[in-house]
């Protein structure tokens, strides 16, 4: 059975409150052999910490997410410390910018965004970055960081070919999911066609972005498949070969033994 790793996944959404324990359990059977569930909110990342406790296979991040930025004061990011510093808790995520919903005001999108790299950089860990509309941001604040930056991957990337290697030439990792396999998928199919295979990495995003043929339906990580599968295709190669190598990484990135 090959192995497939699942870098983002939110199995703590409220769409999987009737089935988790079900769903859960049955991952490894369907090949999946890690998940790492990503915080996005201090309730959520509490959340995901007591997932990684209770499945082996199961890893945390934990961060709030520049949607929820607006609702964070300053004691908040000691309490995110103290929840970093779990067990199983492997990275600060999902941090950034979003310009594309603006829920939270710009530049306290960017304070936050600053904070939580310094918290990763204080504890050791890479992060998993969310950008949405907004690449010229990110990029200008991980470069002014690039000092206090452990790596990191770019999750569900959505970017041009040209802004992911500048992206790879800070240390991330690049993330595709359902994405990859949608029929107008321009931008992903050119960076999975070109990226080097040790940058690679896969994610579902359950429940969202689900792949063909389920898009508009709820994901879940056994749907990493079919994005290891589209991008085999794309990239001329065997599926082994793309899920032994996403493996590899997300290993390497995350530092799982």
């Amino acid at each position: 059975m090959e192995m497939l790793f699942d870098t983002h996944a939110h199995l703590e959404d409220e769409r999987f409150d009737e089935d988790r324990k079900q769903l859960i359990e049955e991952l490894p059977e369907k090949g999946v052999a890690y998940v790492v569930n990503v915080g996005s909110t201090l309730e959520t990342s509490r959340m995901s910490v007591e997932l990684a406790a209770r499945y082996p296979f199961i890893y945390a991040a934990v961060g709030v997410h520049p949607h929820e930025v607006s609702q964070m004061g300053s004691e908040d990011l000691d309490a995110l410390e103290t929840i970093a510093k779990s067990d199983k808790v492997v990275a600060i995520g999902e941090i950034g910018l979003d310009y594309y919903y603006d829920f939270s005001p710009r530049e306290l999108q960017k304070e936050w965004f600053a904070r939580q790299i310094d918290l990763a950089y204080s504890l050791g860990m890479p992060i998993i970055i969310h950008d949405r509309d907004a690449h010229a941001d990110v990029l200008d604040i991980l470069k002014a960081k690039r000092d206090r930056i452990l790596g990191g991957v770019m999750h569900c990337y959505s970017g041009s070919w040209e802004m992911a290697k500048d992206f790879m030439d800070l240390g991330f990792y690049i993330s595709l999911g359902g994405p990859v396999t949608f029929e107008n998928a321009k931008r992903p199919v050119e960076v999975a066609q070109k990226i080097p295979l040790d940058r690679l990495v896969i994610e579902t995003d359950s429940p969202y972005l689900a792949p063909t043929p389920h898009r508009g339906k709820r994901n879940n990580p056994a749907y990493v498949r079919l994005v290891a599968e589209k991008i085999a295709e794309i990239r001329g190669m065997s599926f082994e070969e793309i899920a032994e190598a996403t493996l590899n990484n997300a290993k390497k990135l995350f530092k799982i033994e």
